[in-house]
């Protein structure tokens, strides 16, 4: 039996790029599925295609010596070659390379994979300005996670997942929830081990944080350390695990630097590192009255659950833990991130402290959502900002509690966590 491959949501959007001329560019985390991604997309074109794997020493020399011939040693006389070229940051001058194909051959269309956001940028992407599409593909979101677990499941998600989108963008009415303990099983079990591929196909648990170790010191390691040139290997490490123990909260890197005894500037450094191996990400506030508003202070968060768990040793069930609350909100940062980005997100604090957990910008209009473990009234904090900034729409996240309501001109619907 072959590798059993399942469809990411990317794959459509890529697909609708197939024709036109420009290089496609996928990147993202180390075991994301970036090849298998690409191996699938393959699959489905028809007539002169070549995968190449430059891992292998063989095929980067060839591309690296002569991309005219490298191009030539896979191009039929006749028709449109689609080349894929798996790992490109390892090729020396890989940008280069790269606009010679593209310059050279109109009949070739290109796709690329890399693992470093940093890596591509330095080498790869200033050679191909006009020329490139890109695409990040993080690990499995919770939609891509289900399609693994149950089908029937994931299907139902979709429904619930679609009208909830269609509420915040277009003002349709959302649909009650269904299955809803079926739904939680399985979202708790997805925020302790989170989306890597191979841990969510594991069957054990036992398999999976062993798995999650591997990728967690691999990528430290091996990627980042080695790569990057970090001296300060257990300063760097020390630091992930602080930002783990403190996801979801507001980053002070004063305080950083003073409990690790490294600068300030050190401390930008590796936050910078760790943004561009996708393993974290900030969330800065929204704000328009400059005097009683945070500008500045960021709040941290990490792009994969299971790895943020494997840098603090913690698997414990959902329900056994101290950090249900980080999880949860780190989980919706997650999904909001994963489908608006983060041009569109943002959150919200007064030096009152009131706060806000996410701001969402769609079309002009502002949107709060605010994330509750346990069933309670709206807030102070809910309150003032709906004083302030009057949306025509609100959401409440919780585990399980459904219901609209109307607060003074805004329209609040409290949702279960599994509608993101």
């Amino acid at each position: 039996m072959g590798e059993i491959f399942y469809k990411r949501k990317l794959e459509d959007k890529i697909m609708k790029f197939l024709e036109r001329r420009e290089i496609i560019g996928i990147r993202g985390p180390r075991q994301a599925g970036k090849t298998t991604l690409l191996k699938m997309i393959e699959k489905k074109i028809e007539g002169n295609k070549a995968f190449i794997n430059l891992d292998l020493i063989e095929y980067r020399k060839a591309l690296e010596e002569n991309p005219l011939d490298f191009v030539k040693r896979f191009k039929r006389s006749e028709g449109k070659l689609f080349l894929f070229l798996d790992e490109i940051q390892k090729v020396k001058d890989g940008g280069e390379k790269l606009k010679i194909i593209y310059d050279e051959f109109q009949d070739v269309k290109i796709f690329i994979s890399g693992s470093s956001s940093l890596e591509l940028k330095a080498s790869i992407l200033p050679h191909l300005v006009g020329r490139l599409f890109l695409f990040d593909l993080l690990t499995f979101c919770f939609e891509e996670f289900l399609s693994v677990k149950d089908e029937g499941l994931k299907k139902l998600f979709v429904e619930k997942n679609t009208s909830l989108k269609r509420f915040l963008t277009e003002n349709d009415e959302i649909a009650p929830p269904s299955f809803t303990q079926e739904f939680l099983k399985y979202w708790k079990e997805y925020v302790v081990f989170g989306g890597y591929p191979e841990v969510v196909k594991a069957i054990s648990e036992e398999e999976k944080i062993t798995i999650l170790k591997n990728i967690f010191n691999l990528y430290l390691e091996k990627d980042v350390v080695n790569f990057f040139r970090i001296e300060e290997t257990s300063k760097f490490e020390d630091l992930v695990k602080i930002l783990a123990f403190n996801t979801s909260n507001l980053l002070s890197l004063s305080s950083l630097s003073n409990n690790l005894k490294i600068s300030f500037r050190k401390i930008e450094d590796f936050l910078n590192i760790l943004h561009h191996s996708y393993i974290v990400r900030t969330l800065f506030p929204f704000h328009k009255n400059l005097t009683t508003e945070l500008r500045k202070t960021p709040k941290i968060y990490f792009l994969d659950l299971g790895l943020r768990n494997s840098a603090i040793d913690n698997f414990l069930p959902f329900d056994s833990r101290t950090d249900k609350g980080a999880l949860l909100e780190n989980f919706i940062f997650i999904e909001l991130f994963s489908t608006f980005e983060l041009q569109k997100l943002n959150y919200w604090r007064t030096t009152g402290k009131a706060e806000i957990d996410f701001v969402l910008s769609i079309n002009e209009q502002l949107i709060p959502i605010e994330v509750k473990l346990t069933e309670e009234k709206l807030g102070k904090s809910f309150h003032s900002f709906l004083n302030a900034y009057k949306p025509e729409k609100a959401i409440i996240v919780t585990l399980d509690k459904f219901k609209k309501e109307k607060v003074n001109n805004t329209i609040v619907y409290w949702v279960p966590v599994f509608y993101f």
